[in-house]
């Protein structure tokens, strides 16, 4: 099997696709999606969000929860869903996508208004814009202003993760969906270069490193 993935290089849920693609040992091409022109993955996918995943078969995947549970049934080995946790890791997955992102987006504004600058100024403007017009005007100026409460806000809420992975390797032991999620949102973290997860947060700067280097053949345990 080989797909593409439609991407944008700071989302956290491509960075999750990327390193299940990585695990399961299929090959892909990364395609990094303009900001402004999304006419190929229009095409493609029939929407303008990433990720996307198309496959050689023809089919294209949306979603990086769809994706990971379609490429379970394509790929079931190594498997995403550890027998005896598999309702854990989807439940703890949904909630790492859904409730710990918001902490963590917050937290990342500053680099991710520097990444779309570097992309070029109408691209930078045009992040601004939809940001601010989801979460109300001067939404970004704000998060710049308070970057430093929001950092705490995200510590915070990897605190419990922080504590779990002082016990264990993964965050229900075994390596299933839940860390693949984990790994996504931190690359918030990473993903203009240096990984800058604060500095008392050891347990989970050691675990996105053991993340970050997880191929299709496991390191020993």
């Amino acid at each position: 099997m080989t797909a593409r993935l439609y991407q944008f290089v700071s989302s956290p849920y491509c960075a999750k696709v990327r390193k299940i693609l990585d695990f399961k040992g299929i090959d892909y091409e990364v395609i990094e999606v303009d900001y402004l022109e999304r006419n190929e993955l229009l095409a493609v996918s029939g929407q303008l969000m990433v990720p996307a995943l198309a496959l050689d078969g023809g089919e294209t995947i949306v979603d990086s929860t769809r994706i990971a549970l379609r490429l379970e049934e394509l790929e079931p080995e190594p498997t995403l869903l550890p027998p005896g946790s598999r309702g854990m890791h989807r439940i703890l997955a949904g909630y790492i996508d859904d409730q710990l992102e918001d902490a963590l987006f917050r937290a990342a504004i500053p680099d991710e208004l520097a990444h779309w600058r570097s992309r070029g100024s109408d691209r930078a403007e045009f992040w601004r814009l939809i940001r601010d017009r989801k979460f109300g005007a001067g939404f970004v100026d704000r998060m710049l202003k308070d970057h430093s409460a929001e950092l705490a806000r995200a510590i915070a809420a990897l605190a419990p993760f922080e504590e779990a992975l002082g016990e264990r390797p993964f965050l229900l032991g075994r390596l299933g969906l839940a860390d693949f999620s984990l790994y996504g949102q931190l690359y918030y973290f990473a993903f203009r270069g240096a990984l800058k997860l604060p500095g008392e947060l050891p347990n989970l700067r050691a675990y996105f490193g053991r993340m970050d280097r997880i191929t299709s053949t496991l390191e020993p345990a």
